[in-house]
């Protein structure tokens, strides 16, 4: 049982990381801490790196474990005084979770997504953009708006109208012979996926691979769309509005290299 009070759960004061186990391995581990590395010195954590790594490896060792799961490692300002403040020494709490997931042929790409788009939009606040921090109220909408849609995912816009993200994943398209996901600057997660396509995947493919400003027009008419997270590495996007993409070589490219760099 969590101890009350609880500065997470009264606050959202704290961070996440989702990881998807493998054979009992976490994969891509040190991206998810590098990330939370970032979070933690956003945040005005102490360092508690080395604990979070003993307490997965702890995980990951006990008996009962799956061998395919969902990872999920919280980290909050621990307890503390009634009110915003925080307290002045700082004991950081670490939760560890798992969800075990079927085991999936993951040489083989998903099925190709169709996307509907959001109402709710992402609230601008660049401090803590980038950050897998505990407030997700926007996505958790989000999602509600695709399970009402029926569809397999919503595009979610910035306060300006531009596009940002899906509900739970980055967006990439290909736009002539360039690869662009949508600037973070001022909000959404900067997905570890995201981060590996831009700095290493896509450079192996030859590709021109950015972040930039991405308009609704610019994702109706781009040649391919595709999407990625830790738990589906990347996904093709079927349809959006009235845009549809039957063609997904780049995808199918990223999710062959994305795998063997896995393995």
């Amino acid at each position: 049982m969590l101890p009350l009070p609880d500065r997470g759960f009264d606050f959202g004061d704290g961070l996440f990381e989702t990881l998807l186990v493998v054979n009992r391995t976490p994969l891509f581990l040190e991206l998810h801490l590098q990330r939370m590395q970032t979070g933690l010195a956003v945040l005005g954590f102490p360092d508690c790196l080395s604990k979070v790594r003993a307490q997965i490896s702890l995980a990951l060792e006990s008996p009962g474990f799956p061998e395919e799961a969902a990872l999920r490692v919280t980290v909050t300002r621990g307890s503390g005084p009634r009110g915003y403040l925080p307290p002045p020494q700082v004991q950081p709490r670490i939760v560890i979770a798992s969800t075990a997931r079927e085991a999936r042929q993951y040489n083989k790409l998903l099925s190709p997504a169709r996307l509907a788009l959001a109402k709710i939009r992402w609230g601008c606040q660049p401090e803590l953009a980038g950050i897998k921090h505990l407030n997700r109220l926007e996505q958790v909408l989000a999602a509600s708006e695709c399970r009402t849609a029926n569809s397999d995912e919503v595009v979610m816009l910035d306060q300006d109208g531009d596009v940002i993200s899906v509900s739970a994943a980055n967006l990439f398209l290909v736009d002539g012979d360039r690869l662009l996901t949508p600037e973070l600057s001022h909000c959404g997660v900067s997905g570890t996926r995201r981060r590996l396509i831009l700095k290493e995947l896509a450079p192996a493919l030859g590709l021109q691979a950015r972040e930039a400003k991405v308009t609704v027009a610019q994702l109706e008419a781009a040649t391919e769309v595709f999407y990625s997270n830790a738990l589906v590495g990347v996904r093709p996007v079927a349809s959006f509005a009235a845009s549809h993409w039957h063609q997904h070589k780049v995808c199918d490219a990223i999710h062959n290299l994305y795998w063997r760099r896995a393995s």
